[in-house]
């Protein structure tokens, strides 16, 4: 393990005041280790900062993402160890030997918990909060931090999931329900995050309703069943409660019984179907 070559990946947009501050902290503590910093269409001197410092720059020629960004880093990474953290700042570099310390304990995927008081406002914590107890529902195993992008994965691992991960902010989310759908190992670190260092990327209204769709992304990436079958059995149980009422009160079957009952079966249907095409997809992908 102590021999295997390793990468840090850190997606950049306009993060000078971040980087300043965490590449010769990186540079210092892990000499040996590849330093790659994607360039996602910066116009803040970025390009030349890394160029100073010695570390690999990848530009893109206009902005594609912070997902985008990461799978850029991995595959021009030939290393067997990914290393992908933030370059705001909020994460600390001497951090990554915690996280290295559990990978080496047998673990696929480790991920740096952020504690309560890491959290960026009262309305990401209660997010990522219910975020946490819906996977680990849906998974059966803890879920400390969904959406950390502070984490270290197994290359050949990770690799195998780049044609999932989002272009956007939530392919933390996209990974680690992919490793866990997958029977790979995932821990956790806790850590504490720092202020971010500039100006957040991340828009409140556009980005709300993307963070909601994470919640259904959870469930089509690990198990669509579970999320479709509790819903089937809510239209089917309102349509036979209403059927009872109807049937007592003007003595027949409605149409709106009907339409519940109907839809009810829709729903596992595609529930179904979607089961079936989820395990095809991490079959091909594991074979």
């Amino acid at each position: 393990m102590t021999n295997e070559k390793i990468s840090i990946v850190i997606p950049a947009k306009n993060e000078l005041a971040g980087l300043q501050k965490i590449l010769p902290e990186i540079r210092q503590l892990y000499p040996d280790y590849q330093i790659i910093v994607v360039d996602d269409g910066s116009t803040d001197g970025t390009k030349q900062l890394c160029e100073s410092h010695d570390v690999t720059i990848i530009s893109h020629p206009y902005s594609k993402g912070n997902g985008s960004s990461i799978k850029t880093g991995a595959r021009f990474s030939d290393s067997t160890i990914l290393v992908f953290m933030d370059a705001d700042g909020q994460h600390k570099p001497e951090d990554i030997k915690n996280l290295l310390d559990k990978y080496k304990q047998g673990y696929d995927m480790v991920v740096g918990a952020r504690s309560a008081s890491s959290q960026a406002s009262v309305g990401r914590l209660c997010a990522n909060t219910f975020y946490n107890w819906f996977a680990t529902a849906m998974v059966g195993q803890k879920v400390e931090d969904l959406t950390s992008g502070f984490r270290i994965v197994r290359a050949d691992y990770f690799k195998m999931f780049l044609h999932l991960l989002p272009n956007g902010f939530s392919y933390p989310t996209t990974c680690t329900m992919a490793f866990f759908r997958s029977g790979f190992s995932v821990g956790y670190v806790p850590i504490e995050a720092n202020t971010r260092l500039g100006k957040s990327h991340i828009k409140l209204i556009k980005d709300g309703v993307r963070f909601l769709l994470i919640l259904f992304k959870i469930g089509t990436l690990y198990s669509p069943l579970k999320i479709f079958f509790p819903l089937s059995i809510i239209s089917f149980t309102t349509g036979l409660f209403y059927y009872l009422y109807t049937y007592i009160t003007v003595g027949r079957f409605t149409n709106m019984s009907a339409l519940l009952f109907t839809t009810a079966v829709t729903i596992f249907l595609m529930g179904l179907i979607s089961e079936q095409i989820t395990s095809l997809v991490y079959s091909r992908k594991n074979d």
